[in-house]
């Protein structure tokens, strides 16, 4: 029996939402991240890789 790990992806915030939409904010406290160089794992998903398309110039995918 061979069970894989749910495929993770890590998000780590390296610019801050000040000044941005309130929509990027909000998708930011979706993605789990508070302060600047805050780490997130979460599930690759499709939902999530759109969250992290919308903030790519917020975020670093690691």
């Amino acid at each position: 029996m061979t069970t894989t790990a749910p495929q993770t992806v890590k998000v780590q915030l390296v610019r801050s939402p000040i000044g941005c939409k309130e929509s990027h904010r909000a998708t930011v406290r979706g993605l789990g991240l508070r302060k600047i160089r805050s780490v997130s794992e979460l599930k690759d998903t499709p939902e999530v890789r759109g969250m992290i398309n919308t903030i790519a110039y917020l975020v670093k995918v690691l």
